[in-house]
């Protein structure tokens, strides 16, 4: 059984903060930001249409707070301050007890890197250069929106000074200036920046920004800009084209070592070959964030000793290394079943810190590759099988509480999806039994606490997340998830996620009370607002599961293995554990995908011993909280959501 189902939502807001005014300039006026745009483009002669296409593609012109990028971008014009780079406190896979394998098999691998992270590395510096050329002084560049416009349009002309073009004002003759407003190093990346650049000019965009300002590009299709400009820049050629890419992306070929380590034939990293997908289907894309900067994130995974993923994408320009062909299996999400069934995509970002925000070149680059990967495989293009790190499951009941918790709440998977030209929309009515989440990100802003301090708010922002409760009040209790704090109760953490439901996630509905929704979540009844002026979901229909009648509550996985009398061998058999939520009588949860059980036993360097074990148990993914999860198809009945939907 072939195991889409599409996804739609659309969610607002519980617990929303109130959106700060527009920054007023030192004369007490306030200026709209797409005047402020206009009279920037003005002052240093660029055409207006380039300077809202570059500040597009750097931040959707949003002011994130005056709070820098993980590359120490501030402002709508994304100027940079290596000396404030962001760096985190340890680099993704070093943090906690998660074995990235996830694989009973062998013995665990624990984290390699303990040291908190050193000071951040040289990187870009714009932000003088722009203090330079505008003879404004740089904390008003970072803290002002407008004045920070100014210092992008004053680099802009500076650049197509250099380049000795005339300050034309036709957008096609300021190709090379975007490029070089990149910051890239080589010449592809440069181009794929300004390109992206120049198709925002020809589609036109029209939004609201984080601060509450509307700004929007009309389409201009009729601009060919003058490609051949790139080449004056003197930028060196990328390296390796061997990258599994699609064309038009920048990418290189960064290889993670496949290295035997000692004597024993399970010593060796950091991944294991394999043949996919003829050997085994690839089902999942799993998105993570690295927690550290690009460069040492490039170190870590050319490290033999430490573990890896296929991609990495730099979030100043998009450029992307991949380290792992997709036909092999890398060892990045935490749960080897997982692992030996999809591709593991790192995006330079924190998932908290200050910097909570990623740039839209990454964003685009992500989105682009993700849909060249989705085609390539025939991954359906939804949260069941675009999973972020945060809903990869646990193996079995004892590593639960240790799973990663990136992206987290601040990445856009509406955008992201749109990008992907997959929005999530409503695919039901009232009573289709379905809703898919789906928050106004920009606008939407919950509490979160704890991203410099343990228990201190966050500072206000977007956010892709709902938080559900006990009963339809914000004063209610958040539910509880029993395997990531046992026994304790949900938080407001940035990364406590154990109450939350995300953007394109689709759960079984409930029951509804005024502005409150219900949905079955880990066991429970479990609520969010969603006010029908600002909806923070959206009705959908699919297929859900229930227990079958008689058999008592039932058991849920966190992979899907063989029956024993599926090994063969010389293949140890690999147990089926349940973990310690189950599914109790009446409850209802939407199925995601069908699988037969299957086991990639691969524990040494000797690619001859590999083997796939498939079976026959034929399990469903369901969407049973924050994370995905299976159960058994003898244990349950499947069926149309719209069928004994609530009324």
């Amino acid at each position: 059984m072939r195991r889409t189902l599409a996804v739609t939502a659309s969610l607002a807001a519980t617990l929303l903060v109130t959106l700060p005014p527009a920054h007023a300039d030192p004369a007490g006026a306030q200026p709209s930001r797409q005047e402020a745009y206009r009279s920037a483009a003005v002052k240093y002669g660029v055409p207006e249409n380039v300077l809202l296409g570059v500040s597009y593609l750097e931040s959707r012109w949003d002011t994130n707070q005056g709070l820098p990028s993980v590359t120490a971008g501030y402002g709508p014009m994304h100027l940079t301050d290596a000396r404030t780079a962001l760096a985190g406190s340890l680099p993704h896979h070093s943090e906690g007890a998660e074995d990235p394998r996830g694989d009973d098999a062998r013995p665990p691998k624990p984290p390699t890197t303990s040291a908190p992270a050193q000071p951040a590395e040289a990187g870009s510096q714009t932000i003088d250069e722009a203090a330079r050329l505008t003879g404004l002084p740089s904390e008003q560049l970072v803290r002002d929106p407008s004045t920070n416009l100014l210092g992008g349009a004053a680099l802009l002309a500076e650049y197509q000074k250099e380049l000795k073009i005339p300050a034309s004002s036709d957008p096609a003759d300021w190709y090379g200036a975007v490029a070089r407003y990149s910051g890239a190093p080589d010449a592809d990346t440069a181009r794929q920046f300004a390109d992206e650049v120049f198709s925002i000019l020809e589609e036109g965009v029209s939004r609201v920004t984080d601060d509450g300002q509307q700004v929007s590009l009309p389409a201009s299709p009729e601009i060919a800009p003058r490609m051949e400009q790139v080449d004056r820049l003197g930028l060196r050629e990328a390296g390796s084209k061997s990258a599994e890419c699609p064309k038009k992306l920048a990418c290189e070929w960064f290889p993670a070592p496949y290295q035997k380590l000692g004597d024993a034939p399970g010593d060796y990293g950091n991944h294991d070959l394999s043949n996919r997908p003829r050997n085994q289907r690839i089902d999942y894309i799993v998105i993570h964030d690295t927690e550290e900067t690009y460069d040492r994130t490039l170190k870590l995974v050319a490290d033999p000793t430490y573990v890896s993923w296929h991609y990495t994408i730099r979030s100043a320009d998009g450029h992307i290394a991949q380290h792992v062909r997709t036909k092999d299996v890398a060892w990045h999400a935490g749960n080897w079943y997982v692992n030996a069934k999809s591709i593991g995509i790192e995006h330079e970002g924190l998932l908290a810190k200050g910097g909570s925000w990623y740039t839209e070149a990454m964003y685009r680059s992500s989105a682009r590759l993700v849909r060249y990967l989705a085609k390539r495989y025939d991954i359906p293009l939804d949260r069941a099988h675009i999973l972020g790190h945060d809903n990869v499951p646990g193996t079995i009941p004892g590593n639960v509480a240790t799973m990663h918790v990136d992206p987290g709440p601040y990445w856009d998977w509406g955008h992201y999806f749109e990008l992907m030209r997959h929005p999530f929309t409503s695919t039901g009515g009232a009573h289709g039994g379905l809703v898919t989440i789906r928050t106004n990100y920009a606008r939407y802003q919950p509490r979160y606490t704890g991203c410099d301090k343990v228990g201190a708010d966050c500072p206000p922002h977007g956010s892709a997340s709902v938080w559900l409760h006990t009963e339809p009040s914000e004063d209610a209790p958040l539910v509880k998830d029993i395997g990531r704090r046992p026994g304790g109760e949900s938080t407001y953490d940035v990364s406590d996620h154990g109450a939350r439901a995300t953007t394109g996630q689709q759960y079984a509905l409930a029951g509804r009370q005024g502005d409150w929704t219900a949905i079955w979540y880990l066991g429970q009844l479990a609520w969010f607002r969603n006010p029908h002026d600002h909806p923070t979901a959206v009705n959908a229909t699919g297929l859900v599961v229930t227990p079958k009648p008689g058999t008592g509550d039932v058991p849920v996985y966190g992979r899907a293995y063989p029956e024993p009398e599926a090994y063969p061998k010389g293949v140890p058999v690999q147990a089926i554990v349940p973990l310690q939520y189950s599914i109790p009588q009446g409850q209802r949860y939407s199925v995601g995908l069908a699988t037969r059980g299957e086991y990639y036993y691969a524990v040494t360097f000797d690619r001859a011993t590999h083997t796939v074990v498939r079976g026959r148990t034929l399990y469903y993914q369901i969407q049973l909280g924050h994370r995905v999860a299976f159960v058994k198809a003898d244990d349950v009945n499947i069926a149309p959501s719209s069928l004994g939907a609530p009324r």
